[in-house]
């Protein structure tokens, strides 16, 4: 078995982090439920969430909702306290240079946007349901770049390389980025939510549930708490996907 908590996994504040997996492996093992000592940080993600070996982890609500649940179970959802964060759901910031003189995303049309990737709720899912109602004939941007993660994207805005990205708020809370503002949000879903495999036995599986109700919070991750959601809170990223798509904007352009 193996644990592997990669979404957030920044390095200042890698320590917390191995923090945070320590706590809920301790609790594990009072209960007599075998977990590894620390968490697997190789490998690709879309493996580690596809293996039954895996016994904690946490992913993105798009790819969770659109086949990873027939590998995985919802867990918890975390409750973050950072600013575009209430209760079990999050917002991403709409971030442009803190030069530019533009400070709505009506004024974005033409820009080159940047990503984190097609799969990406906050990245792409959430970013593309608030363009939609702007586009024109399924465009609104001049370019879209995929940088492959929202600190490289934070990264494209800051350094001139993107005009304007959505960066998940508990992101943007982690990472304080310099040289860029916020302008706006988009809508709120689930934050993304911590999972082990369906493989895994009932009684691993109410263990876990059980350490993550007595979690004490995590200032350092910004991490509250968690609320126990069920799995169909995180239907709502399709729903925002259709929403899109019956505005003739199907795909972030």
């Amino acid at each position: 078995m193996f644990a592997a908590l990669p979404m957030y996994d920044f390095g200042h504040v890698r320590a917390a982090t191995d923090g945070l997996w320590a706590a809920i492996r301790d609790a594990l093992r009072a209960h007599g439920i075998e977990a590894p000592e620390g968490l697997t940080r190789s490998g690709d993600f879309g493996d580690q969430w596809r293996s039954p070996a895996l016994l904690f982890g946490q992913t993105c609500g798009y790819p969770f909702w659109k086949g990873l649940r027939d590998h995985l179970e919802v867990l918890a959802a975390p409750v973050y306290a950072f600013d575009g964060c209430e209760g079990p759901n999050h917002c991403s910031f709409f971030v442009a240079h803190v030069d530019d003189s533009r400070d709505a995303l009506s004024q974005f049309k033409g820009a080159r946007a940047a990503i984190n990737g097609f799969d990406s709720n906050t990245g792409m899912n959430l970013f593309r349901a608030a363009v939609a109602p702007l586009a024109q004939d399924g465009r609104f941007f001049g370019e879209v770049v995929v940088t492959g993660a929202h600190a490289a994207s934070l990264a494209a805005v800051a350094g001139g390389e993107a005009d304007i990205a959505a960066i998940d708020a508990v992101t943007f809370g982690l990472l304080r980025p310099q040289g860029v503002k916020i302008i706006g949000h988009t809508p709120s879903t689930p934050t993304l939510p911590f999972v082990t495999s369906r493989a895994q036995p009932e009684k691993v599986r109410a263990a876990l549930r059980e350490a993550l109700r007595d979690l004490a919070p995590q200032p350092k991750l910004g991490l509250a708490g968690v609320a126990f959601v069920e799995e169909t809170a995180y239907a709502r990223v399709e729903a925002i996907e259709r929403e899109a798509a019956a505005r003739g904007y199907p795909r972030l352009a």
